[in-house]
């Protein structure tokens, strides 16, 4: 699906060009992707569901909700589900998923948000803040707008899985430091750079609790049974139910 190569420091600058993470261009073959993918439908997805709860009559953001499986499925359980993203084009297919009536917005998580203090009993941020270089803003944006006691639940790539994969691409990437990523996806036809942000666990928890959040999970979830055969034999026999593919956390809003 993907090629990965890394960008050097100095060209930092390039991966916020028009030409990097243009989710409009592949929104159609990375909306089918994502519905039904081992990664996404077989394991990011039921995690932070499990993390989530009962969401009966809680006030939830996700806030890069792609095209809208995870804020269908926080609905159908029962959640009041506002969604934004960055894309205008995922979004137009959330909504063909969702129906006129949902709460959808084009929102880019690196600015202010459009919601009043207090607004939401929890944020779901799934996949989406390893696009950004600095954490500190959007978190005290998703402080702002979470109730006293409210939760953030985020999932991210796993620093440690890409640390490993980029050694074995014949990289020699430190673990320690915060750099930038470009991978190459092609999906339904259009090929796009993609460019991630990749820094240690300790920046991560670090980002959290500045912003004013108290880490009650770190999880490594196994992925949903339903899953087992679909995963290849050979990491079955090496990890078990568990891999190293992305890492959750739930905040509690001080």
């Amino acid at each position: 699906m993907a090629r990965m190569s890394t960008m050097p420091e100095n060209h930092a600058e390039a991966a916020h060009s028009s030409r990097f993470n243009d989710y409009d261009r592949i929104a159609e073959g990375y909306a089918a992707e994502n519905e039904t993918s081992l990664l996404n439908a077989y394991y990011e997805r039921p995690a932070m569901l499990e993390l989530a709860g009962d969401v009966t009559g809680r006030r939830i953001l996700d806030a890069g909700c792609g095209s809208g499986p995870l804020f269908h499925a926080l609905r159908d359980r029962g959640a009041i589900v506002t969604g934004i993203d960055a894309s205008a084009g995922i979004l137009e297919l959330a909504r063909r998923r969702l129906g006129a009536g949902a709460d959808l917005r084009v929102v880019d998580l690196a600015g202010p948000l459009p919601f009043s203090d207090e607004a939401f009993d929890d944020v779901i941020a799934s996949l989406v803040l390893h696009y950004l270089e600095d954490w500190g803003p959007t978190l005290a944006e998703l402080r702002r707008v979470l109730r006293p006691g409210g939760r953030l639940l985020v999932s991210v790539d796993h620093p440690f899985a890409i640390t490993l994969m980029r050694h074995m691409a014949g990289e020699k990437p430190s673990y320690f430091e915060t750099r930038i990523r470009t991978e190459e996806w092609t999906m339904g036809g259009q090929t796009v750079q993609m460019s991630f942000w990749d820094r240690p666990l300790h920046a991560m928890t670090e980002a959290f609790t500045a912003a004013g959040f108290r880490i009650s999970v770190i999880s490594e979830p196994p992925f949903v049974p339903e899953a087992r055969e679909l995963f290849p034999e050979e990491l079955r026999e090496i990890t078990g139910q568990r891999f190293l593919g992305f890492l959750f956390f739930v905040l509690e809003a001080g």
